[in-house]
């Protein structure tokens, strides 16, 4: 009995990886049949159960993504049949999808633009949604993430967040808005929302806001290809290119972030030997044709970390340039932590101790680990060991991710020690 238990629990692990991964493909290839949002997450839900039925006894697919994505077609694929109004686009679509195999996915991210994922992007940023909504609801569909997860990325009660998703999802159905990637003005007018959602997107990837992992590397993946497919198919658009140089930096120092154990590195202990060299020149040539928004900024920010052959050889003084000019386009109380950061490695934590204190009573910013993070850090340089613990104390019992906590918790304890 404790080999099948044990058998039965790896199977549902698998299950949950594969549709974690899987999970924005399937909803975006069933979006094409069903032409709703909401329906199409609910199939793909019921492929997943279908998987946890089936999986323990007759074990896990050869191709597991195809599985389910097959699954929640032909759920999809009757529900049409079931509903007379669809008789046309049944005979149209119907008969060639259960003709055909389930499509493999290309990892190229070259891949032409009639993408269903860039499609399902498109679509969840409708103009009929609010630009919270749309990314709300993108991140839920695309990134696969729980409304926990959305919330943390936001920084936005759990209760407002969820409302938001259940309002979009209906919000898109009774405007009956067409699955497809928009063109001329009303493209323009859903970009900044799309490169926002894949921003947090790759951000979640990057920095998971839960669990036990400090890096979601296939969020980032799917955030990175989004990024490059929509610097080809909108070359002219400079914050595209800006976007995409800054997701090639961060995605570059991915190698880096982690120890043998999962263990988080620190940027000024990492070893940038391991630093991603093709992304890397990727980042520049993007850079390149960037321009001057947010996005292009950050990705200059970016490149200025990348630019240093050491740590201790980082142009700080630039960085906080750039974040005061970030600063002044998008005004922000996380740029402005990022901002004291640079100005404590420029001219010392004393200089940005004060900024650090003047965002405590941020609403944005309550219970935001990082803030305590960065405070107990200019704490412990000022030698104020006491009042740097119960920073780092504070701070992570404000993570939910476990491999954070651990090390807030070590840094407080080093306190201690010294």
């Amino acid at each position: 009995m404790t080999g099948a238990s044990s058998e039965s629990t790896q199977a549902t692990q698998a299950i949950e990886a594969v549709f974690r991964i899987e999970s924005a493909r399937i909803i975006a290839g069933v979006t094409r049949i069903v032409r709703d949002v909401g329906i199409a997450e609910e199939l793909a839900q019921d492929a997943l159960v279908a998987a946890l039925e089936q999986w323990p006894e007759s074990g896990v697919p050869d191709k597991p993504g195809a599985w389910l994505m097959a699954t929640a077609k032909h759920r999809a694929i009757d529900l049409v049949r079931r509903k007379e109004t669809y008789a046309r686009k049944l005979a149209e679509v119907g008969r060639a999808l259960t003709e055909t195999s389930p499509p493999e996915y290309s990892e190229d991210p070259a891949e032409d633009i009639d993408d269903d994922l860039l499609r399902l992007i498109f679509t969840a940023c409708h103009p009929v949604l609010s630009t919270e909504a749309r990314a709300a609801l993108t991140l839920r569909l695309l990134g696969g993430l729980t409304t926990q997860e959305i919330a943390r990325a936001f920084l936005a009660p759990e209760p407002t967040v969820a409302q938001r998703i259940v309002r979009a999802k209906r919000a898109l159905a009774k405007a009956d808005v067409p699955f497809e990637v928009p063109y001329g003005a009303d493209r323009a007018a859903r970009l900044d929302s799309v490169l926002e959602v894949i921003y947090l997107i790759f951000n979640e990837g990057y920095s998971a806001t839960a669990g036990d992992d400090l890096v979601r590397p296939a969020l980032c993946e799917d955030a990175l290809r989004l990024a490059r497919v929509l610097a080809g198919l909108m070359p002219k658009e400079p914050e595209v290119h800006g976007l995409a140089a800054l997701l090639e930096f961060q995605a570059s120092r991915i190698p880096a972030r982690t120890g043998p154990d999962g263990e988080p590195v620190l940027l000024a202990d990492q070893n940038r030997a391991k630093w991603n060299r093709l992304l890397l020149r990727r980042g520049v040539e993007a850079l390149h044709r960037a321009g001057h928004g947010p996005y292009s900024l950050q990705a200059a920010i970016a490149a200025c970390h990348t630019q240093a052959v050491r740590y201790e050889d980082t142009d700080w003084a630039t960085i906080a340039t750039l974040y005061g000019r970030l600063m002044a386009l998008a005004p922000s109380p996380v740029i402005e932590l990022n901002r004291a950061v640079a100005i404590s490695m420029s001219q010392g934590p004393a200089a940005a101790l004060p900024l650090v204190d003047a965002l405590a009573d941020e609403p944005a910013l309550k219970g935001y680990h990082l803030l305590p993070s960065v405070r107990g850090d200019l704490l412990e340089r000022l030698g104020r060991a006491a009042e740097a613990r119960a920073e780092f104390e504070r701070a992570a019992t404000q993570t939910h991710n476990a491999r954070e906590r651990d090390l807030l918790l070590e840094r407080a304890a080093r306190c201690v020690s010294e």
